[in-house]
């Protein structure tokens, strides 16, 4: 059995050697591909998911059928589950990121110097992506679009659950890339559900620029431990929505039912409302009310729990749990100072919200909160590369470095310098 177990390793290995070996080649071309190119292929690949819809959803009900077989969580059947309209989106997607700006070869800044020197900094590819992610096969096409637009070549990952549903949408995006004339290596999927594939892609630092995981906390843990490759991570969204003591009471309302219950399954859904205790009593009643009769348990401090009897006691868990279902946690402060400390202590440092009409505390607010993205009078559930006009995004960073917020095609680009002379040497 362990030379068994042996040999099927030493298969996984060459197999992802070679994914990577064709990935490099391919992003030799990608680099030098016209924006024409890349258009022509993300608008041809929108025209095959539009013919190929009926094989793509028998490939998505194989995938549901097994899930439900696994007992999937619904939040997690939600986002693997496609059907006309969310394979129309991924169309539409496609064509968006075709409208967007080539941010490859984008002067991004130029200037002379007294030795005579013209310098510039020119946007270029990052390279090779190596892209895992769970469950939502739509990601398939956004993150190959994506990586296309920017000249990059991508080898993705996604779930073992959405198996078929990649393989289908994978189909589309390389009959594009035929199309066009460009490598059919471009974007590939490992063709494997064997959870090795990710350990070996993680070491392919030979071929492999960045890795990009999105998911939970899990995938985005075993990464950080594993990765000889620098990551951009995509954590997980413990997002807020803060009632400030000026906010208007029925757009409160309507912001969080919003925020929480639209999707309760993506990573910008609000996990804890946050409210001032001058207006607990004004807003609370019909908000819990609201949201209890919309299927959603809440969970509150004892400040909250005397406003309505149905809100369930929480716990220190609570505020640090990204629930993904139809829950939320209520916690009481003071002041915007002593939400803006309880949000940067529990948050993901994904995306936050105030609901205010008070510009002053908007603005306090929006500069002290250490999130990637910040809102004013509006849902959490428009952290999303698509509202953000980027026509798609392959996750949220919440990190640092490089990139941060929603990463769409300018944020696969780094820069080199380009230095232009006319026989100048440097004098001793």
């Amino acid at each position: 059995m362990e030379a068994i177990a042996v040999a099927a390793q030493t298969d996984i290995e060459k197999m992802m050697n070679q994914l990577g070996q064709d990935a490099r080649s391919a992003s030799v071309r990608l680099a030098v591909a016209t924006t024409q190119e890349k258009n022509t292929a993300l608008q041809q690949s929108a025209i095959a998911l539009r013919e190929h819809s009926a094989a793509i959803k028998d490939a998505n009900a194989k995938d549901m059928a097994a899930a439900k077989d696994r007992g999937l969580a619904g939040a997690m059947l939600d986002r693997l589950e496609l059907n006309d309209s969310r394979i129309e989106a991924m169309a539409e997607g496609l064509e968006a990121i075709a409208e967007l700006e080539d941010p490859v070869g984008k002067e991004l800044d130029r200037w002379d110097r007294p030795s005579g020197l013209d310098i510039a900094r020119v946007a270029v590819p990052l390279g090779v992506l190596g892209i895992i992610y769970e469950s939502r096969p739509n990601v398939t096409a956004d993150a190959g679009a994506l990586a296309l637009k920017s000249g990059n070549a991508a080898i993705l990952r996604g779930g073992s659950e959405s198996f078929h549903s990649s393989a289908a949408i994978m189909e589309c995006l390389q009959q594009g890339l035929r199309a066009a004339g460009l490598p059919e290596k471009s974007i590939q999927t490992i063709p494997t559900r064997d959870r090795e594939a990710v350990g070996a892609m993680l070491r392919l630092q030979q071929y492999i620029n960045v890795v990009i995981p999105r998911g939970g906390k899990g995938l985005t843990s075993r990464v950080q431990e594993e990765s000889r490759i620098p990551t951009l991570l995509h954590l997980d969204g413990n997002c807020h929505s803060y009632i400030h003591a000026n906010a208007d009471p029925k757009k409160a309302v309507d912001i969080v039912l919003n925020a929480k219950l639209r999707r309760t399954g993506i990573c910008g859904a609000t996990e804890t409302v946050v409210i001032d205790k001058a207006v607990v009593n004004k807003i609370l009643p019909s908000l819990a009310s609201a949201l209890i009769d919309a299927g959603c348990e809440v969970r509150g401090d004892s400040d909250a729990q005397e406003v309505d009897g149905r809100i369930i006691a929480a716990t220190k868990e609570d505020w640090d749990t990204e629930y993904l279902d139809a829950i939320v946690a209520v916690k009481v402060v003071n002041n915007v100072e002593d939400a803006i400390a309880f949000i940067n202590q529990h948050s993901s440092q994904h995306t936050e919200a105030i609901i205010t009409e008070d510009n002053q505390a908007a603005e306090t607010f929006l500069a002290q909160v250490d999130s990637a993205i910040v809102m004013h009078n509006a849902s959490t559930q428009f952290a999303d590369g698509g509202e953000f006009g980027m026509g798609a995004e392959i996750g949220i960073a919440t990190g640092r470095l490089h990139a941060r917020g929603p990463v769409g095609a300018a944020q696969l680009t780094t820069f080199k310098y380009v230095v232009r002379g006319t026989g100048q040497v440097r004098p001793k």
